[in-house]
């Protein structure tokens, strides 16, 4: 009887550490968010959004104050329309512009909000209409590559 006590005192503890990892690694993975603050949502347009994913955080000065609610495309004006959704403590004005910025240099992408001077707040349902879009590394490189390319025919001679 006594041993029977034990495996399942054991068990039980064995349970736990697995729901505990996966808690772990759901939050870690950002799939998991434990948040039941409400918010308000508003949206923007942008020509480029990389890797930017939904439930992406939308930080100000290094603080998250939000995430990207759903992304999608917008076939008249050919953007990506991303929905934010942010915490009712954290309000902006109007004037505010969005950036997509990378976290490093290989990391994860995130919005980010630098406010603007306007004395009316976003509200809920708003457009913000200053973006910036995301500057993919792929990009870079090729425009650096042309760049020494159209520069290897121009290059004076070597005099000895």
């Amino acid at each position: 009887m006594e041993r029977s006590k034990n495996d399942v005192w054991v068990g039980l503890f064995v349970l736990l550490g697995a729901a505990a990892l996966v808690f772990l690694a759901l939050r870690s993975a950002n799939l998991l968010q434990l948040d039941w603050r409400s918010g308000y949502e508003i949206s923007a347009r942008f020509d480029n959004i990389g890797g930017l994913k939904p439930k992406a955080a939308v930080r100000s000065a290094g603080v998250v104050v939000g995430r990207v609610r759903a992304i999608t495309f917008d076939d008249a004006t050919y953007q990506a329309r991303v929905q934010l959704e942010m915490d009712r403590r954290y309000v902006f004005p109007k004037d505010s512009s969005l950036k997509i910025l990378t976290s490093g240099l290989l990391g994860d992408q995130y919005v980010g909000i630098e406010p603007g001077a306007d004395e009316h707040n976003l509200q809920q349902g708003d457009t913000v209409t200053s973006t910036q879009s995301a500057v993919v590394l792929e990009n870079l490189i090729g425009q650096f590559l042309y760049g020494k390319a159209a520069e290897g025919g121009t290059a004076p001679a070597n005099k000895k």
